[in-house]
């Protein structure tokens, strides 16, 4: 497969070029056909036999496979893809309250932030995805769940460390002539990259972001997730109002509630001085366990406290309810299975340097 072109990330304009393709209309029927959720060529029915076999020996139309499917009673499915270099991530489909369903892709191997409350970032970094195998995860979970019309960047991985194969394969996810997924439904979540954020606001796309805030204590915060070192917490915040402003949009601030950490008073003031005077909302995530981090669940007590102060300045606040849990599918919990895949493909990649 090494030799074969992978499509699934390409605008039907770049499948006609990097295939030599003629007419160019068949690049957009190509196109159209990945968008409807084909997993073969010979399943599209109007571009002739003579063309399948060519796609055949030049190209692929799935560089992942699905090699595990996870349902909780909850309603929430995680897949875990393996990629083609024998490394593997996991997509997970939400679906809230209303029924609403929500497609929550990966965009990188492990992650780099090191998050001291997610399970994904003691995996650490092994690669970015490119953006067929961004893509993919999306049709994977339309094949088990059908058609979703929401889908967020919160998966395994900083987005905005891989910004350009994110952007590729929202503008394939995007097209009109393809998949034709609205960006008003697009959500993007950062650690609190602040050259992303101004990055994705001056140059698009104009999709919702969220960052995962936690704390507003700039000591609490650096603690507790490192990127604060080169992001600190007032750029941050100047960061997001730009961003605000720019794209026109309201800004997502998320906060995983840890117990007896981030949840008292102090804690409190801090995030509605943060919050105070930009456009945002405010997700609160009750931590999901992690077995080998050294972290409790906060009660629900200590939960609605917290948000009644939050309320109590003003604040528009959401007490988000706890999904996937039983099969590892929940915010901060993604990648448990996945550790030794990962580590041995580091190790295969160095050997290859």
């Amino acid at each position: 497969m090494d030799d074969k072109i992978s499509i699934t990330g390409l605008l039907p304009e770049e499948i006609t070029e990097k295939l030599g393709i003629s007419p160019a209309f068949r690049g957009k029927q190509i196109f159209e056909w990945i968008g409807k959720g084909v997993e073969s060529f010979d399943q599209m029915k109007n571009i002739g036999a003579q063309l399948i076999e060519e796609l055949k020996q030049k190209a692929v139309l799935r560089c992942c496979s699905v090699s595990k499917v996870l349902k909780d009673p909850d309603g929430t499915i995680k897949l875990q893809i393996s990629l083609s270099d024998g490394m593997a991530v996991e997509t997970v489909l939400l679906t809230d309250r209303e029924g609403r369903k929500t497609a929550c892709v990966s965009c990188q191997v492990g992650c780099a932030m090191n998050c001291a409350f997610c399970q994904t970032g003691t995996l650490g970094l092994a690669r970015s995805l490119t953006p067929s195998e961004i893509v993919e995860q999306f049709l994977f979970l339309e094949k088990h769940a059908g058609p979703l019309s929401n889908i967020v960047f919160m998966g395994m991985g900083e987005p905005m460390m891989n910004l350009n194969a994110v952007r590729k394969a929202i503008q394939v996810l995007t097209d009109k002539r393809g998949r034709n997924l609205s960006s008003r439904r697009i959500t993007l979540s950062t650690s609190g990259v602040i050259s992303g954020i101004y990055d994705l606001a001056d140059n698009g796309p104009n999709i919702r972001l969220a960052v995962s805030l936690t704390t507003a204590d700039p000591d609490l915060r650096l603690k507790l997730m490192p990127v604060t070192k080169n992001n600190p917490l007032q750029e941050l915040r100047k960061a997001i109002d730009y961003y605000a402003q720019k794209s026109g949009r309201r800004v997502t601030l998320e906060a995983a509630l840890l117990h007896d950490t981030n949840t008292g008073e102090e804690s409190a003031k801090n995030m509605i001085e943060f919050s105070r005077g930009i456009n945002v909302n405010i997700n609160l995530i009750p931590w999901n366990p992690v077995e080998t981090l050294p972290f409790s669940e906060p009660s629900n007590n200590e939960c609605r406290n917290f948000v009644k102060k939050l309320e109590a300045a003003g604040l528009n606040v959401t007490l988000r309810t706890r999904r996937g849990r039983e099969i590892g599918g929940a915010c901060g919990q993604l990648g448990k299975t996945l550790k030794n895949k990962i580590a041995d493909g580091k190790k295969l990649a160095r050997s290859e340097e």
